[in-house]
């Protein structure tokens, strides 16, 4: 279907929330109230849509995510599938908060361990949990000792840009490839918050600076929002690329392909998890309508 409406062949990667549930109530969160929501993926349904993805759009990779992926039950049985059903690659994105024994298990299916991080210390633990910080540092520790790559996201914001730099060198210390930075998008917890918001662009733009500057081991990718003049807008209407990078499936079914349209119901396209198959759902409001951009990375 999305073929069909947009000419897009090929996605090569699932971001697929599992649940909505989560342990944290973090600032920026951009599902906000949606974190209280029963919606999930049972099992069945997360291994149908990663079968579907794999076999209509040659999807090589997945992201599992949530909520917070590790309170999900059946986290396991969707990491197997992944890994040894499919062949995929597995990435899980969380806030690493007490994850020993879930982690210890699925080690082996595991390509990449990315835990959010929004700075040092109580930086970190004020957006997000009390205690969240050194649960994190004691998460990627584990990782490495069990052979799992490991890498972190960071969403700038006015309270932690000064700690991009210190939080960067720390990761280093642990051995973690990669510092994934993100712009706040005013969404979700995010929107009841704007003393987060970086109200003077020139800030990014030091910001870029210093890490041209500093002589760091660990990549550091930048959503080039983070700039002064913003990124590029780059589109994915019908008549667009053949591929894409990327789409992001949302508890309820969702699909959102840009994600500067991920927390505002801009959806075109949803997973019917009943049905096992793709629909277009189009409105006056959605993504391809609007033409959102979608966000731009590159390596500082």
């Amino acid at each position: 279907m999305i073929g069909e409406v947009t000419g897009i062949r090929r996605i090569r990667m699932l971001y697929l929330q599992l649940l909505y549930r989560c342990n944290f109530e973090c600032l920026h969160c951009f599902h906000g109230t949606r974190l209280q929501h029963a919606d999930a993926f049972t099992a069945e349904q997360a291994a149908n849509l990663l079968t579907l993805m794999c076999e209509e759009y040659g999807t090589e990779a997945v992201t599992l995510l949530g909520g917070e992926p590790f309170v999900y039950k059946e986290l396991a049985r969707v990491v197997r599938h992944a890994k040894q059903e499919l062949g995929l690659q597995v990435e899980i994105c969380t806030n690493g908060y007490r994850i020993v024994r879930q982690l210890t298990e699925i080690a082996p299916y595991v390509d990449l361990l990315r835990i959010s991080l929004e700075g040092i210390g109580s930086t970190n633990d004020h957006i997000r949990k009390a205690g969240s910080y050194e649960s994190a540092l004691r998460a990627l520790d584990l990782a490495r000792e069990l052979g799992v790559r490991t890498g972190a996201t960071m969403t700038v914001t006015s309270s932690n840009i000064d700690e991009v730099l210190p939080l960067a060198r720390t990761l280093q210390d642990l051995g973690a490839r990669q510092l994934k930075l993100h712009c706040l998008r005013p969404v979700g917890h995010a929107a009841n918050h704007p003393e987060l918001l970086i109200t003077d662009s020139a800030a990014y733009a030091r910001l870029r600076v210093q890490l041209q500057e500093t002589r760091l081991d660990i990549e550091v990718i930048v959503d080039e929002d983070l700039s002064e003049d913003g990124a590029p807008e780059i589109c994915t209407p019908a008549g667009g690329p053949v591929e894409i990078d990327r789409i992001e499936a949302d508890p309820r079914g969702a699909l959102t392909m840009s994600c500067k349209a991920v927390g505002k119901d801009s959806h075109a396209f949803w997973y019917d998890k009943l049905a096992d198959h793709i629909v277009h759902r189009p409105t006056a409001t959605d993504e391809l309508t609007l033409a959102v951009p979608d966000v731009v990375y590159a390596r500082v």
